[in-house]
């Protein structure tokens, strides 16, 4: 159809589709749209089916959810500006982002949610004879989208064309300054440094890292791995022996003295408690304890290890097709809330092992990170460079225990079997 203008219109002299035509085009475009849109069976992720403040999360936890929440209903009832949510596999990213857009289209507005690789697969397939849609049709409704969700970006694959199309996504966008809502398990710095110079600009992003552990599981995958907690959960302060016959009145002073100094530190910790002494005294019980506090009271989610575990732990990132690689695990655990490292000195003390546990109480103790260590070694046998900052009274309180093992004496033969 030729419409009837005068010489010099734009559209002189140009085929237009006739309204059949036009409305054939439309019914298309409509199609490809939902199918691009990934809120189908979404429709349960709403505000009211959000928990932003689960009685089993640590009182940080569910202040990070709550924030969270607030920030994204706030969003939802007049976006503005791009928002950023960051944080590990079930924290409930794509809950809250979903939910603003059903908000959106509750309230009557337009709103597109769609998973990153799945865009980039439809737009692909736009490619092909078969499409009903053409390829600059559904990129350009993407990229001028009302209100725009992201959810996983990072998790499509990093081919060039990839890179280059969320780009061109995100770069208009940017620019635009249009309503855009992210999602990513990624740390920032994995991600490419044309995007992330402008998730970085808080003129126009507002980032919330949330931090609470997976949902789905009721805990984090690095908790279930590796955390043997739960193996010590009878080694509380309260089944801690003072009363050991054999121990003179001094040992038993030193050992009270020990018992409520980890006590005490169990209340608020605060840099490094590390727990001096041979084997069997009670080092591994009085760590356990303070870790068991610490749940109890809901405070922090501590993570206890013994050493070889951790370094076994780390190794296994480097075997082919493994779930987590290696830079996630280790940044998984030099961040924990509370680090118990029990048993150090006993793993095989190659350079690799060395420089593991360097890089990461090095961190730990940069950063003030409540940690707890319990060793064998003396003093002058610990390696110089963990020797001075164990030995720092601003950042660590030291414990000794020099006194003759409670394992396998006549006080602990005295003693009731456990679970009775």
């Amino acid at each position: 159809m030729l419409r009837d203008v005068p010489v010099g219109h734009p559209d002189f002299g140009k085929a237009l589709p006739c309204r059949c035509k036009q409305a054939e085009r439309q019914e298309r475009y409509l199609r490809a749209i939902e199918r691009v849109s990934g809120l189908a069976g979404l429709d349960r992720y709403t505000f009211t089916t959000f928990q932003p403040a689960p009685g089993w999360l640590p009182p940080h936890h569910r202040r990070s959810l709550e924030i969270a929440y607030t920030t994204c209903r706030n969003f939802a009832e007049s976006p503005r500006g791009w928002l950023l949510l960051l944080g590990g596999y079930g924290c409930g990213k794509t809950h809250l982002a979903a939910a603003i857009a059903n908000d959106r289209i509750a309230r009557g507005f337009p709103a597109l949610f769609v998973v990153v690789p799945d865009l980039l697969d439809h737009l692909r397939a736009t490619f092909g004879p078969s499409s009903e849609i053409r390829y600059d049709e559904l990129f350009e409704q993407v990229r001028n989208a009302e209100l725009l969700v992201l959810d996983d970006l990072g998790a499509h694959s990093g081919s060039a064309w990839a890179q280059e199309k969320l780009f061109q996504l995100l770069n208009h966008r940017y620019n635009a300054h249009l309503p855009t809502v992210i999602t990513t398990n990624q740390r920032m710095e994995e991600l490419d440094p044309r995007l992330r110079s402008r998730l970085n600009d808080v003129s126009l992003v507002t980032a919330l890292h949330i931090t609470a552990p997976d949902f789905r599981s009721g805990g984090s995958r690095l908790h279930d791995e590796l955390d043997t907690l739960a193996l010590h959960r009878e080694q509380t302060f309260q089944t801690f022996d003072l009363g050991r016959r054999q121990l003179s009145p001094e040992q038993l002073g030193t050992l009270r003295r020990v018992r409520d100094a980890a006590q005490s530190y169990a209340q608020e910790p605060g840099g490094w408690f590390v727990l001096m002494g041979p084997s069997g005294v009670g080092k591994t019980h009085l760590a356990a304890a303070i870790a068991n506090h610490q749940v109890e009271q809901g405070i922090r989610e501590p993570l206890f290890v013994v050493v070889p575990d951790l370094l076994d732990y780390l190794r296994a990132a480097f075997a082919p097709h493994t779930p987590v690689p290696y830079d996630r695990r280790f940044d998984q655990i030099r961040q924990v809330d509370l680090l118990v490292l029990d048993d150090l000195g006993i793993e095989s003390a190659t350079p690799w092992a060395r420089e593991k546990l360097f890089q990461l109480l090095n961190f730990r103790y940069d950063a003030a990170l409540p940690t707890v260590i319990t060793t064998g070694l003396k003093a002058d046998r610990l390696d110089p460079w963990l020797r001075t900052r164990i030995f720092d009274l601003q950042r660590s309180q030291v414990a000794v225990l020099e006194i003759p093992p409670f394992r396998g004496s006549a006080d602990q033969a005295a003693r009731p079997p456990r679970g009775r």
